[in-house]
């Protein structure tokens, strides 16, 4: 799926946009027991309460791709004969409306959750979308529908006890103690099927929500999808940096890691400037062509290519932002941290000044200390 087709789904999640019927779900303690299932209609809620329900579904389909949000891919034998892609069918086929086949998806879901003893709501929803006809130079017919795109989602979200607290009585003028009860956080993972490539069903690929990009929630995985899912982008990241740091050796410069950064920065922001919906990838070739034309000798370069195909596989797709923070270029010893927007990188020089080390950085604009402008003399 590409950001384009994203947000196209993710408009469709307001009450008056979308064809959801129903919203399922079951109510999960820590000891992992239903404690109570949801079977109620979304057009008889109060419009505040299903504008909540449709938020947390729609969280599902938030996050960059690639990093929240990453691709499941189905073999062809689970296609065609596999439990785990039978279920998710049937879910999607029944629209949810099969008790049977929402217990068996359920209990799947409950064993492979880990939330350290934590109640938990999982949601269902099936959608069915009349997909508009978009002509060539992308504009669309609403009334020309080419197709019905017919889907799940399911969010995972962690159910946690509130605090004694006042609040507010409008009618009485006065404010009184509200008891502890339980408050629905944000998902912590959940899932689209089928996905939504080229404006179609892919019944070969599922998107998956992860909140946290440290943690891919693979047991989860397993359970519901049986396959692996992709590296987690910190664990990319670190993935990248031991390749450096081993191929560069003792020998490493401040002067190739700030060019590493700045091809790999550069790349991202001429990526969003085309404002193409296609995710941002680079092969571990034209990784390693980063790293040679930051000075790297060819047996450097050579030990990063094997050491990154050994971490990602040979034919990986790379995206830049998981493997640099493009928010911040940082500096650290052990007693200052120097932090500078990743676009000005450039600025920070470092320089050998009478037998010691220094780091650089210009100061013609202005200075501040603690928020007050002071002038250098």
């Amino acid at each position: 799926m590409n950001q384009k087709e994203l947000n196209e789904l993710r408009r469709r999640l307001r009450p008056e946009k979308n064809a959801i019927s129903r919203i399922y779900g079951c109510y999960v303690n820590g000891a992992r027991e239903i404690v109570a299932e949801l079977d109620t209609s979304l057009g008889t809620m109060p419009e505040e309460e299903a504008e909540q329900y449709l938020n947390l579904l729609k969280k599902t389909l938030s996050g960059g791709l690639g990093r929240s949000l990453t691709d499941i891919v189905f073999s062809t034998q689970q296609v065609m004969d596999s439990d785990e892609h039978r279920l998710l069918t049937a879910l999607r086929d029944s629209e949810l409306k099969d008790p049977e086949v929402r217990q068996e998806f359920y209990r799947k879901a409950i064993d492979a959750l880990d939330f350290e003893d934590n109640n938990c709501l999982i949601l269902l929803a099936h959608d069915r979308y009349d997909v508009p006809y978009r002509g060539r130079d992308g504009s669309g017919f609403a009334d020309a529908s080419e197709q019905v795109f017919s889907y799940i989602l399911c969010c995972v979200c962690p159910v946690k006890d509130t605090k004694p607290h006042l609040h507010y009585d409008a009618h009485q003028r006065e404010f009184h103690n509200r008891s502890a009860g339980q408050m629905v956080s944000p998902p912590e993972l959940g899932f689209l099927f089928p996905a939504f490539d080229d404006r179609a069903a892919n019944l070969y690929n599922a998107l998956f929500y992860s909140r946290s990009t440290t943690e891919c929630h693979q047991p989860f995985i397993d359970a519901v999808f049986r396959t692996e899912a992709p590296m987690a982008p910190e664990e990319q990241r670190e993935a990248f940096q031991e390749a450096l740091c081993e191929a560069l050796g003792q020998e490493r410069s401040f002067e190739q890691l700030q060019s590493v950064h700045q091809q790999l920065q550069d790349r991202i922001l001429q990526h969003k400037e085309s404002r193409d919906p296609e995710p941002l990838d680079l092969s571990i070739h034209e990784v390693s062509r980063v790293l040679e034309n930051s000075g790297a000798g060819q047996e450097q370069v050579e030990t990063f290519r094997e050491l990154c195909g050994q971490s990602f596989g040979d034919g990986a797709a790379l995206r830049p932002e998981n493997l640099i923070d493009s928010k911040k270029f940082q500096l650290r010893t052990p007693e200052v941290t120097v932090t500078v927007d990743p676009e000005r990188s450039a600025l920070v020089e470092t320089r050998l000044i009478q037998g010691r080390k220094y780091i650089l950085i210009p100061a013609d604009n202005g200075v501040e200390v603690n928020g007050v402008s002071v002038e250098i003399r």
